[in-house]
């Protein structure tokens, strides 16, 4: 049997027992990814003991550094981290890696263990989440900090991979932080050059470095990822560049230590066998016939972050004892908007707009935006380059920039992906309520981040406007139609359409409520009417999802419901078949997933079971609106792509006008 030798240093015990705790809980869990935590060690080690400031004790201390393994599916990577430096990760744990119910899932959740800053997992969002939170932390730093009280001054690392390089989500970011200039971001490479096809020089044989030079990174090379004073060096000279983000591309070898499989893709995403597993810790002078084994001298040593986390906090503690006596009001809003706590009156400050006016839904938004602003002044938020057509602007906003870190206002240019991930990073570090804008259309370039903000439960808003064939004349590529039912399939996100200037202002207050998950305010291009709710319902109604907005006297003929702009066309509609002599329910719905979340004794007060002729009119596909419209109702929508006219001709081309509508009415009574 190998044994440790005393002649091993507690560095190199420290990086062995990080690769062996990943080793045996993945071959115990007969899956997962060993070769990266192999190769990586040192990288965490470096990181996690030596440089980083974060207190075990208190995952959640304000300014504290924040690390994010972008490669997320060296998983093990992070939990034998913090388990060995101090968090509440029981070794148990570790050996229930990848178990239902343990917290210690297939890839780092951050909703499920303290200490995981974001989930990761899809490569590349870990990278841009990373370039959100440095920018929050900048944001606040310009924001909060005082000659000799730099009570926000924390770094963002990262472990990101060869995948997380070649997606281009991952790209976008780097770009923007490039230009941002965010010189507290610091990424080390792991660059092993193994896929899971194998080796990447069957696809990438770019020049990382050159790229990211050109993205205005400063660039570093360590040629062994095992040189650990060759690391802590770059480390401390990225630290030192103040005025760009920094990469350090280390040389690894995957499943280093492996003398079968190491730098081969057959250690990527495989256990090592049994077999392998001790021909490792032979190789590594590891006891072969130990399974988890932290040795004491490494648990004495890695013990140290938490007497140094702690010391850590206490000195900042301190220092923010004397800021909150000489700075008592920024003081007490630093810890407000931590905390995620807006002004007790915020919502008196949303705007009522009056009814005759015609206003397409994108610039009511930008109304509500400019009154609640000012109210809750770490509301910031961009768009990806359409912010005059989103209407997503600040009036009197400085833009955030490199040499203007106050300003609350993003200019994400064309990188709808990279936005949302960003925006992610931001609400995840704290302290930010972000918002991002584009068109529904192209809420297909930034779903897989939209996804995350759901399941990560972020409060992100989307704004997305230019939401059905009233785009219009740029064409069937840039009219969504199957966008809504395809939003409204994420668990966890609410997706909120408002008919009128009104349901906008409830749609911004729903939005500005949620603390566990994303809202997408779904806005159109064209004018629509501010509709008269002198006799009708409020549209505080909008706050439960659906509502009656209109009615007749005794039991309905026939129940019209819509979202968005189809509103005030079912409303014309309603008009018609009443002045026929039908009696007509009017359901304004600007977010079915609300709707759903109300009593059943509700639902039925709105969509009463005995009412069998419903109809529901929505310029976009009918999936998912048989739930409300039942056997004997119909979905009146597009199941196809539109065609290049003004927007008002293909409403009429189309059939989504009053006069068609109350034929389609009629025709089902």
């Amino acid at each position: 049997m190998s044994v440790v030798t005393e002649e091993s240093t507690i560095t190199e015990l420290s990086i062995n027992t990080i690769r062996f705790l990943s080793v045996d809980a993945v071959q115990k869990a007969n899956s997962g990814h060993p070769g990266l935590p192999m190769g990586a060690a040192p990288m965490a080690y470096v990181l996690w003991k030596k440089f980083m400031k974060h207190n075990p004790q208190n995952p959640d201390w304000y300014d504290r550094d924040r690390f994010v393994l972008s490669a997320g599916h060296g998983s093990m990577l992070v939990y034998s981290m913090l388990h060995l430096t101090g968090y509440d990760l029981p070794l148990e744990e570790l050996k229930q890696f990848r178990q239902l119910g343990s917290k210690t899932p297939g890839h780092p959740e951050n909703f499920q263990t303290r200490g995981v800053e974001t989930t990761t997992g899809p490569l590349g969002q870990g990278f841009a989440n990373g370039v959100g939170m440095a920018i929050a932390e900048r944001f606040l730093a310009a924001r909060f900090n005082k000659e000799n009280f730099p009570i926000v001054d924390h770094y963002t690392y990262a472990i990101v991979s060869d995948g997380d390089v070649m997606e281009g989500v991952a790209q976008e970011a780097a770009s923007l932080a490039g230009h941002l200039g965010l010189g507290k971001l610091i990424y080390l490479y792991d660059d092993n050059d193994i896929s899971i096809d194998g080796s990447t020089d069957v696809t990438f044989t770019e020049d990382v470095g050159k790229r990211f030079e050109a993205y205005d990174w400063h660039v570093q090379h360590v040629d062994d990822g095992n040189d650990i004073d060759a690391l802590s060096a770059a480390v401390e000279a990225a630290k030192g560049v103040t005025d760009k983000p920094s990469l350090i591309i280390v040389r690894t070898t995957i499943g280093f230590g492996s003398p079968n499989k190491q730098g081969t893709a057959g250690i990527h995403g495989s256990p090592l066998g049994p077999e392998e597993v001790v021909l490792t810790k032979r190789n590594l002078n590891w006891p072969e016939d130990e399974f988890f084994l932290v040795p004491d001298s490494v648990k004495s040593h890695m013990d140290e972050c938490v007497v140094e986390g702690q010391k850590d906090e206490a000195e900042w503690t301190a220092l923010f004892t004397r800021y909150a006596e000489a700075y008592p009001e920024l003081a007490t809003r630093f810890k407000q908007w931590m905390n995620g706590e807006f002004p007790a009156d915020w919502e008196s400050a949303l705007p009522e707009f009056e009814a005759g006016s015609k206003m397409a839904t994108r610039a009511s938004s930008g109304k509500v935006i400019n009154a609640v602003a000012p109210v809750i002044p770490n509301l910031v938020g961009g768009s990806a380059d359409l912010t005059g057509s989103n209407k997503t602007g600040i009036d009197g906003s400085t833009d955030f920039q490199k040499e203007t870190p106050h300003g609350r206002y993003f200019r994400f240019g064309v990188r709808e992906h990279g936005m949302a991930s960003i925006c992610n990073g931001m609400v995840l570090h704290g302290g930010v309520r972000p918002y991002c804008a584009t068109f529904l259309i192209f809420s297909d370039y930034l779903r897989p981040a939209l996804r995350l903000s759901a399941l990560m439960r972020q409060p992100v808003i989307y704004v997305l406007t230019h939401d059905s064939i009233g785009q219009g004349e740029d064409g069937p590529t840039h009219q969504p139609i199957e966008h809504l039912a395809s939003l409204r399939a994420i668990p966890n996100l609410l997706v909120m359409r408002p008919g009128d200037a009104n349901e906008v202002s409830q749609a911004w207050r729903v939005a500005l409520q949620q603390e566990t998950r994303p809202t997408a305010i779904v806005l159109t291009r064209q004018g629509v009417p501010t509709l008269d709710r002198s006799s009708n319902a409020s549209a505080e109604g909008a706050l439960k999802g659906a509502y009656v907005l209109s009615d007749s006297e005794g039991t309905p003929d026939i129940i019209l419901m819509a979202s968005g702009s189809e509103v005030g066309v079912i409303v014309g509609a309603a008009e018609m078949l009443r002045a026929d002599g039908h009696a007509v329910r009017v359901v304004s719905a600007p977010c079915l997933d609300l709707f759903d979340e109300q009593p059943q004794s509700y639902k039925n007060s709105v969509l009463p079971p005995t009412v069998k002729r419903r109809l529901s009119v929505e310029a976009g596909a009918t999936m998912g609106w048989d739930r409300y419209v039942g056997d004997a109702g119909r979905a009146f929508g597009l199941d196809r792509f539109g065609e290049s006219a003004p927007g008002q001709v293909l409403f009429e081309h189309f059939g989504f006008t009053p006069e068609n509508i109350a034929k389609v009415a009629k025709e089902m009574l």
